[in-house]
């Protein structure tokens, strides 16, 4: 029987986290790579630590991600208890929202737990353009 719950699945998902904020973007047709090595948030099960690194792959349209923002943004997931497929997921909701970019793809890389190494990546299309 497995204890964890649907509010352990669902947890982190719609915190409040804080805004990225964009600034307007000059050139078309290009990617932005972003790569945070020290990526941190817990285990909404037993609060331990989850540690990765999270690749951040755009194609801006009329905005770009701020850094210093974006940074805030992921210091933020340090005391939030949300496991790696959410944690991918929401930060490449959350980037679709701050920048509406053509296309997006963020990657998890997180260390392994008892020899099993987990690997998450989500990514959006933009449709009809």
């Amino acid at each position: 029987m497995s204890h964890y719950t649907e509010q352990h699945a669902r947890s982190g998902i719609d915190a409040a986290l804080p805004e990225i904020e964009t600034w307007p973007n000059q050139y078309p047709g290009y990617e932005i790579e972003i790569v945070i090595p020290e990526f941190t948030s817990v285990c909404p099960k037993t609060g331990l630590p989850d540690f990765g690194t999270l690749t951040l792959r755009y194609v801006p349209d009329k905005l770009c991600l701020e850094l210093k923002s974006l940074k805030m943004y992921e210091l933020a997931y340090r005391s939030l208890g949300i496991f790696y497929e959410n944690v991918v997921n929401r930060f490449l909701r959350d980037v679709v929202k701050a920048c509406d970019p053509v296309s997006a793809t963020v990657i998890g890389e997180f260390t392994p737990r008892g020899g099993i190494r987990s690997r998450v990546t989500a990514t959006y299309h933009r449709h009809g353009r």
